[in-house]
């Protein structure tokens, strides 16, 4: 029953129950974490209203999802329990999505919802993204050499990885059927919530892979399509790596290239490769929407921010360049009429 049959108001926990178990994983088709996500923020909505505002968790219910509720929810997260900006909007944000959904189920929790979406979080600070420089990408991308078949293996995997941005999940997930190497070579990624999408592959990435498909997967055309790109043998079998097996390649690829290049970060993930692919294409003139599809991403907003810090380094260099160094005069002073033009309101 979606109402309480006493008081025929809309019942908050059979909501919720279909917000979580129903609409995120079967309609949204949303991944497990993020499901989880959810119900952890609500879950310390619940918390925040049974331990702080001493209200009997059974008698919980809509009318305490109004804005003086969620205001001091956000003050009881900041002050007690010293949660981030960035926790903060987490949590509202799926309070939000979740009030948002019940509106949509019962129009009469429509101003619940209305009065929620007017809720500002806090800022959080703006980070500059961490990538790998060019040289820093070098070092990295030739730490394995190829004298074993693992490293050859290790090597290809680390070539695809920052060749196409690909998530971690996305590169283990790839199978023979994902690879396409006759004109314009490509591969198909499959992102969250199972969407598929096309990655131009580069013409030394496409021969990396002749040779590797060579040793690895001999005889291609009798192979089954499902085969892993990326395995390792279990009982003579090819299976497919793991994350924990991808991010320990990182990791030591990141180890040995620090020998040879101090300035490599302490700290190296895979993420990491995504994001120096992503800045390099940004850097080179790439527009965001397009680097926006290579990444997966939904929203170009997303893709904008992520690179927002980007742009300092390259109005630093637009200024350098245009900014006479002390005591040089200019080669061609402008008219007076170019003068009047450039400073002019008009």
């Amino acid at each position: 029953m979606k109402h309480n049959t006493t008081t025929g108001a809309p019942d908050f926990y059979t909501f919720a129950r279909g917000f979580l178990h129903t609409y995120m994983p079967t309609i949204r088709r949303l991944s497990p974490k993020t499901v989880e996500a959810y119900r952890i923020s609500l879950e310390c909505f619940l918390t925040f209203l049974t331990d702080h505002e001493h209200i009997d968790r059974a008698r919980v219910s809509f009318d305490h999802f109004d804005r003086t509720h969620l205001k001091a929810w956000m003050i009881w997260l900041a002050d007690d329990k010293q949660y981030s900006a960035r926790t903060i909007t987490l949590r509202i944000s799926a309070l939000k999505a979740f009030l948002a959904y019940a509106a949509a189920e019962d129009v009469s929790l429509m101003a619940l919802s209305e009065a929620a979406r007017t809720l500002k979080t806090p800022s959080a600070p703006k980070k500059p993204i961490e990538y790998l420089t060019e040289d820093q990408t070098r070092a990295f991308l030739s730490v394995f050499t190829g004298r074993t078949g693992k490293s050859r293996r290790n090597r290809m995997l680390l070539i695809l990885l920052h060749d196409t941005a690909a998530r971690v999940s996305e590169i283990t997930a790839l199978t023979l059927a994902d690879l396409s190497l006759t004109k314009p070579g490509h591969l198909t990624l499959t992102g969250k919530r199972d969407k598929t999408r096309i990655v131009p592959l580069a013409g030394k990435t496409i021969e990396h892979l002749r040779v590797y498909l060579k040793e690895f997967h001999p005889n291609i055309a009798g192979q089954p399509a499902t085969r892993p790109l990326f395995y390792s043998l279990r009982g003579g079998q090819p299976v497919g790596l793991s994350s924990d097996t991808v991010a320990a390649v990182v990791k030591q690829a990141a180890a040995t290239a620090r020998k040879t290049c101090p300035t490599m970060p302490a700290r190296i993930h895979c993420h990491m490769l995504r994001k120096t692919k992503a800045m390099d294409l940004y850097r080179h003139g790439i527009p965001l929407p397009i680097i926006m599809r290579l990444l997966g991403h939904e929203n170009v907003s997303t893709t904008a921010a992520f690179y927002a810090f980007s742009t300092i380094d390259m109005m630093r260099a637009a200024v350098d360049a245009a900014t006479p160094t002390p005591g040089d005069p200019a080669e061609h002073p402008l008219a007076e009429d170019a003068l009047q033009a450039l400073y002019s309101l008009r």
